[in-house]
């Protein structure tokens, strides 16, 4: 009796253990599932939030590459324009920067290339860099990318002025130090920059050297300027800086601030990147740091004029110099040897401008640059002074009918791209233009 008992009982103790077995494993199963579904409910909301994103796609055919792969780095073209309806042709490009990640240690190292640049275009003609995205879009551009400095990016993301004062403006507003000479042709650009965005600003007064507190149209003015002794040189430090300014406070900000940078800039973002491509990118967004920065051609000439071509361009004196320099900024782990297409093109400019390794120009001073790659001893600001007054940009640009007596009235919404052809003359292009 009293085994039947005791056997009865440790029954009974494994039944209960069962029933604890079966329990612990349906909990185990709700909570899997109640994580499933909330990863299914962020995937969601994200692909919606980026269903709001303009995708254009890069015909991967078409796609330039000298036969070179920067195993281990991500790179990105960055493309600026001042379109306001989604356009990718017809617009400059006068904001081109290389960005390229690499994989393992995260860093982001940004190179500008100065939009005067000659390089060759598409077509096999040479032209100011900015140009290809004008005649091309963004296929043309990151073609002229791979082409000339033997790189292998794949994918590009385009902003306008909109996008970009929108980022500050969600952000608080950015601090910057300005010079006096900034903070007048900063004023000066808020006008044009107020309306295409149709955003207010407030006037800096008194215009002197200082700290300030900028709101987005302020931002993308700051951007503009090149009118400094720098020129274009400095104009692009200045966009680097901003950049990296817009992640330092990105990475500080709540997830509500993030999630209204995000309704409200994606619209004026055109990408070829897919929606998983850029949740893989956004899950490690935290662990990016932005490197060192840079501006191409490293040594850059700007000669008075270059036969047979209108307007005024920035030369890299020896072309595949300033590419293997670029390499070894971009990848310091990766040996690299300019392929046979660079130094075709590099041969090729020397042949129209004369401009090579040891090039002196009309002052008898060497051009090539001896410090930070932000200015050159050649360059000759003394045609830009404070009364710069951008009201009388238009397509038709005429140096003569500039004075003082600002109307924004000249100012023209009915941008038309139809302005732009195969027939690309830069020489009416304003220097006023982003």
């Amino acid at each position: 009796m009293k085994k039947s008992r005791k056997i009865s009982e440790r029954r009974k103790m494994q039944r209960k253990e069962q029933i604890k077995k079966r329990r612990r494993k349906r909990i185990a199963v709700i909570v899997i599932e109640l994580i499933i579904l909330c990863v299914l409910g962020v995937t969601a909301f994200a692909m919606f939030k980026l269903g709001k994103l303009n995708h254009i796609g890069l015909n991967s055919d078409g796609l330039v590459n000298n036969g070179l792969a920067q195993e281990g780095y991500t790179n990105i073209a960055l493309f600026g324009t001042d379109n306001r309806e989604g356009e990718v042709e017809g617009v400059r490009s006068d904001c081109i920067i290389v960005a390229s990640i690499n994989n393992e240690t995260k860093e982001v190292k940004m190179m500008s290339v100065y939009r005067d640049t000659m390089l060759l275009q598409e077509d096999d003609t040479f032209d100011k860099a900015n140009a290809a995205y004008a005649l091309g879009g963004p296929q043309a551009a990151v073609n002229m990318l791979n082409k000339n400095l033997d790189l292998d990016i794949e994918d590009y993301v385009t902003v306008n002025f909109l996008a970009l004062a929108d980022v500050v403006d969600e952000l608080g507003g950015l601090e910057m130090d300005l010079t006096y000479e900034e903070v007048v042709h900063m004023n000066n650009y808020c006008v044009e920059t107020s309306e295409i965005t149709g955003k207010d600003y407030e006037r800096i007064e008194p215009e002197e050297a200082g700290t300030y507190h900028l709101n987005g149209v302020q931002v993308v003015s700051y951007s503009r300027i090149r009118y400094t002794s720098g020129g274009d040189f400095e104009r692009t430090e200045r966009q680097r800086l901003v950049l990296e300014k817009i992640a330092e406070k990105v990475k500080a900000s709540k997830l509500s601030t993030i999630n209204k940078i995000i309704d409200k800039v994606l619209p004026e973002v055109t990408t070829s990147f897919s929606s998983s491509e850029i949740l893989k990118l956004a899950s490690g967004v935290f662990d990016y740091k932005i490197g060192e920065t840079a501006g191409f051609p490293f040594d850059p000439a700007t000669p008075e004029s270059v036969p047979g071509y209108t307007g005024s361009y920035v030369v890299a004196v020896g072309l595949a110099d300033n590419v293997t320099k670029a390499h070894e900024f971009l990848f310091p782990d990766m040996e690299y040897e300019p392929t046979e297409t660079v130094k075709s093109i590099n041969n090729e400019l020397f042949d129209i401008t004369g401009i090579g390794p040891g090039w002196v120009d009309g002052t008898g001073e060497d051009s090539v640059n001896t410090d930070d790659g932000t200015d050159d001893s050649s360059y000759d600001d003394s045609t830009y002074d404070d009364s710069y007054d951008d009201s009388t940009y238009d397509d038709s640009y005429d140096d003569s009918t500039y004075d003082d007596s600002y109307d924004s009235s000249t100012y023209d919404d009915s941008y038309d791209d139809s302005a732009y052809d195969d027939s690309y003359d830069d020489s009416s292009y304003d220097d006023s233009y982003y």
